[in-house]
């Protein structure tokens, strides 16, 4: 099957490649003060390879990014059951056949912005009522990014929408726990071994998932219970409030050498930070394959399983009829000739 690509690019800015194929970033291309072009997201084999299916790389996933235990939702005596993914109790980004799978239609609006839109139909995946989702990825300046969801929906139903973009800043496939890694969160959000939430958030104060000053993703790296649980780090963080209302960034990653930076701004509560252990084997374009740890997804959205804890401090994720579901993320970067000095590892 062939798949449409868009390519929206600004003068001296950023290069961004766009498949209709799941809302796919197949290439994000960063200018460097030296004149080069730096790719900074793991990229594809192929548009529909199955490997990157199974790691989402670079789409845009739905209709709720992240976990639901048992693939269940329940809200006012109301329950459904989802379709759960293969191998798997529970439903992960929308489930088998979620957003990431789908051809959605494409507006190109101009060279610099495009949007793409799906209908998902009352019992899509399991969900409820019907749903219009509109994402708009627009260049907003030379090296920025936004990515705005526009949706309604029919009936009651839980939403998260982000993209499962895999960042390395380095440009090359290597190992990205060198990288720093800065995330404004008191707490994070402690999991069972399939990554399940085990309760409220917990304050991240003398764990290692204490990223509020920038360190090495490696510095601590499987030195409790909770990663080990996780083979590292694939958890969520509550967004400190300013953080979560897109007033400042709510996490920031620097390549190995300090000459390339990455600031996330996001209306959304929550933050997965996954740091692609699982990764490995995974089809690189040519002939190779991703390391483990070749890349780190960092999601915007909501907690897992959400849908199920209206008691977690934050706001709902179920979308009523009559109202809009509008959220942005903003990616922007940084390049330096004289990289900062970067935290120990």
């Amino acid at each position: 099957m062939e798949y449409r690509v868009i390519r929206l690019e600004r003068q001296d800015g950023i290069a961004l490649t766009i498949a209709d194929r799941g809302a796919t970033w197949l290439s994000c291309e960063v200018p460097l003060p030296d004149g080069t072009r730096r790719e900074t997201i793991l990229r594809r084999s192929a548009i529909d390879d199955a490997s990157a299916d199974r790691s989402y790389l670079g789409a845009t996933v739905g209709r709720y990014a992240n976990r639901i235990a048992q693939g269940r939702l329940q809200l006012e005596g109301h329950a459904w059951q989802l379709e759960t993914n293969p191998a798997s109790p529970h439903q992960l980004h929308g489930g088998p056949q979620g957003f990431h799978s789908r051809v959605w239609t494409v507006h190109q609006v101009s060279g610099t912005e495009a949007r793409f839109s799906l209908h998902s139909p009352e019992g899509d995946q399991g969900y409820p009522g019907d749903l219009q989702l509109d994402v708009t990825y627009r260049l907003a300046e030379p090296l920025a990014i936004e990515m705005e969801m526009r949706a309604t929906a029919s009936a009651p139903t839980p939403l998260a929408v982000t993209n499962h973009a895999y960042f390395n800043l380095d440009g090359s496939i290597g190992d990205v726990r060198a990288h720093s890694l800065q995330v404004q969160a008191a707490r994070y959000m402690p999991v069972d071994g399939e990554l399940i939430p085990v309760g409220p958030p917990a304050g991240v104060e003398h764990t290692t998932f204490d990223f509020r000053q920038p360190k090495t993703i490696s510095r601590d790296w499987l030195a409790d219970a909770q990663q080990r649980l996780a083979g590292g780090y694939d958890h969520a963080f509550l967004l400190d409030e300013p953080c979560a209302g897109a007033r400042a960034p709510a996490v920031q990653l620097l390549s190995s050498r300090g000459d390339l930076g990455l600031a996330i701004s996001t209306t959304l509560p929550a933050l997965q930070v996954y740091a692609g252990q699982y990764l490995g084997g995974t089809a690189a374009p040519g002939s190779a394959a991703y390391p483990l740890c070749a890349g780190v997804a960092l999601e915007p959205g909501f907690l897992p399983d959400s849908p199920n804890h209206p008691e977690w401090p934050q706001p709902t994720c179920w979308l009523r009829p009559g109202e809009v579901f509008l959220h942005t993320i903003r990616y922007a970067f940084r390049a330096a000739l004289n990289p900062p000095a970067r935290p120990s590892a």
